[in-house]
């Protein structure tokens, strides 16, 4: 008797935890009838998605995965990467199954091209009509036939003002090829953003396929990795929150959180441009849990999980009643939503034909390995400061010598 009461109390606990945690939202635009058709049928689902890109319910926040499991019982296992490159080879690879992925712009293209989606089925995602107008139909799907918007934003260099002069304004990309911040300097650890970089720096458009430019920026880029203390993704956060370096660039929503958590960071907009994008959520090909993924992409458009996500990660969000649960200080950051002007100013990265593609990777292994080019020179260099060191050295302790038995005799 006491065993089933223990079971009874427990059951009584789990339910009223799904009630309190569904209690959190307070509306739900695509009705409740729609969140329970999956409820009790054991139903689960894979999710891949960034690094640190989704409200999680820690400082208060809303548990967007939990608030998911709780409203219709599919069971979420939540993981994440990277780069799109990387998420790219996983699929690639073939050797895991995903049933929900959001990758930028560029990659969904490369992803259609390659029949690596699923079409949507728009029937089990009646929110996708809250997305904002300007982010339908876009060039990397132009039919909206396999993604659905989730965040926007663009990109800059973030750095801390008690290791770059107070007195210098950043304005240009040049200062991440400046000698001065030697090893404090970050770099992104993905081809696409580092190569869009030195295109901006250079004026080339970040979507060439003129080898000649590419080749160009590679050489920069192998000039300015004698600066860089690290090529990273999300291990940005540790090293800028920690003061580690000084100057990096990354992307402005990140950039928003960090600067809330050590007010020693900056952002700055380079003139020569800035990338901006689109992670939009997609269907890999082959899901076995398509209905259940398209609910979970649905439940990503309500405007207030769509706030929560917005506000906790730092990116803007497309969707556009999801603009009335913001924080109003938040809202108006210019970081997050940059004015017309700064929009400006942007170019997006489109799919690149498949030659330029293997070009650019090869290019990129060609720059990560070239640490050994930089050993082979570094080691006779040191060897030869040390053989001067030590002929001075001597030198030094013989005329001493000289100097010490001249004034004993």
């Amino acid at each position: 008797m006491r065993k089933l009461f223990i079971l009874l109390l427990m059951c009584f606990v789990c339910l009223l935890l799904s009630l309190l945690a569904y209690a959190e939202l307070e509306e739900l635009a695509a009705g409740e009838d729609y969140y329970m058709r999956f409820m009790g049928q054991g139903i689960s689902i894979n999710v891949y998605n960034w690094g640190e890109y989704i409200s999680d319910g820690s400082d208060d926040t809303l548990n967007v995965n939990a608030e998911f499991e709780a409203l219709t019982g599919i069971r979420v296992y939540y993981s994440t990467y990277a780069t799109n490159e990387e998420l790219y080879s996983k699929l690639k690879g073939g050797g895991a199954s995903y049933d929900v992925i959001i990758p930028s712009d560029y990659m969904i293209s490369r992803m259609i091209s390659e029949n690596m989606l699923e079409p949507l089925d728009y029937s089990n995602i009646p929110n996708f009509g809250k997305v904002g107008e300007e982010f339908v139909n876009p060039s990397y799907d132009p039919q909206n036939e396999y993604s659905v918007p989730y965040m926007w934003g663009i990109t800059g260099i973030i750095y801390n003002t008690t290791m770059v002069d107070e007195d210098e304004e950043i304005t240009s990309w040049d200062i991440l090829w400046d000698q001065r911040f030697m090893g404090q300097i970050l770099m992104f650890s993905n081809q696409r953003d580092a190569f869009g970089i030195a295109q901006f720096r250079r004026g080339f458009s970040v979507n060439t396929a003129a080898p000649e430019e590419l080749r160009t920026c590679l050489e920069d880029l192998k000039e300015q990795k004698l600066l860089v203390q690290a090529y990273v993704m999300d291990e940005i956060f540790d090293k800028m929150l920690g003061g580690e370096a000084a100057l990096a660039p990354y992307y402005a929503g990140d950039a928003v959180i960090m600067m809330d958590e050590n007010p020693d960071l900056a952002f700055a907009i380079p003139v020569e441009g800035v990338n901006s994008f689109v992670d939009a959520a997609c269907i890999p090909k082959g899901s076995r849990r398509k209905e259940a993924a398209e609910m979970y992409i649905n439940f990503l458009c309500e405007p207030e999980v769509s706030a929560a996500n917005s506000e906790y990660i730092g990116y803007a969000t497309p969707i556009e009643e999801a603009l009335e649960f913001l924080d109003e200080e938040f809202a108006e950051n210019p970081i997050v939503f940059p004015s017309d002007e700064i929009l400006e100013n942007t170019e997006s990265f489109n799919e690149l034909p498949r030659e330029i593609n293997l070009l650019l990777d090869s290019y990129w292994t060609e720059l990560l390995s070239s640490d050994e080019n930089y050993s082979r020179l570094l080691v006779p260099v040191l060897l030869f400061a040390g053989i001067i060191l030590s002929v001075g050295i001597n030198v030094y302790r013989v005329i001493n010598k000289r100097k010490k038995q001249k004034y004993y005799f």
